[in-house]
């Protein structure tokens, strides 16, 4: 498999790897700069050499995910027989720099409810490498040009239409962080109560107020969900203290609080 398309599978599957490039080469090697490998936990694709320059790029590359290293690294390996690591010899005469890039997992959200506020932060996430899910019951609020905003980022958009938008949240990868703001209380409410029995969600944001969440909280519980299990929904969403209630600056506040909440949920090490 090509290296590029084992990078597209690593990212499909939601499994953390590391890509090993040839960055420089003096002397002889057995393979020139830019030759390229993919390394996950239990599988490679590609080549950078074979013998023991490949086998300390594949080792020091899994001891990187097993330690969530984030930044990447150079390593540079000697290829003489005056050059001896515990994965033996290689005489080629020369000496190779390796760079060694983490592929983590990247985050994954869920906007249920693609309205004024949910457009607003769609646009905002486009600009991050995350896998952008976007719900709506409502088929027009998904059209291709009210959606061009987005279509055009670094963030991997997939598009959702759902009469029943509770029956999506099985479709959204493990960990998904889930943001529940549809125009309606009722479908709003439903989709807490799906969520709460999904075991593969990561976080569950609902947007609205005071008065809302205590109506919603006495409902859940009368759902059969505890209070340890409710209080999993954070309600009101985004950062607090942030001035405005217009649609751009509550997606601002939401888009930043989901970027504190991917640094302490570790997505980008890979978990």
């Amino acid at each position: 498999m090509h290296w590029l398309a084992a990078v597209a599978r690593l990212r499909e599957e939601r499994e953390a790897g590391v890509l090993v490039t040839v960055a420089d080469v003096r002397g002889h090697a057995p393979r020139d700069a830019g030759a390229k490998m993919v390394v996950a936990s239990g599988r490679t694709w590609g080549s950078v050499g074979g013998g023991n320059l490949e086998e300390t790029a594949v080792v020091r590359a899994r001891a990187m995910l097993a330690t969530h290293v984030g930044s990447p690294e150079q390593l540079m390996v000697g290829l003489s027989d005056k050059t001896r690591t515990e994965h033996g010899r290689q005489c080629c005469g020369g000496e190779v720099t390796l760079l060694l890039e983490p592929l983590p997992v990247v985050p994954s959200v869920a906007v249920f409810g693609v309205g004024h506020v949910g457009l607003e932060l769609a646009r905002i996430l486009a600009g991050h490498d995350v896998d952008l899910h976007l719900v709506d019951s409502r088929a027009d609020q998904l059209a291709d040009e009210r959606l061009a905003v987005v279509a055009d980022g670094q963030a991997r958009v997939q598009v959702h239409h759902s009469p029943v938008p509770e029956l999506a949240l099985g479709s959204v990868p493990q960990g998904t962080h889930v943001l529940v703001m549809t125009h309606d209380h009722a479908e709003d409410f439903a989709l807490c109560d799906a969520a709460l029995r999904c075991t593969h969600l990561g976080t569950i944001g609902l947007i609205g107020s005071a008065a809302k969440w205590a109506r919603f909280r006495s409902g859940l519980a009368v759902e059969g969900h505890d209070a340890a299990a409710i209080d999993r929904i954070r309600c009101p969403i985004g950062l607090p203290g942030l001035p405005g209630k217009e649609p751009p600056a509550i997606a601002v506040s939401v888009a930043a609080e989901l970027l504190q909440l991917f640094a302490t949920h570790g997505v980008r090490a890979g978990r």
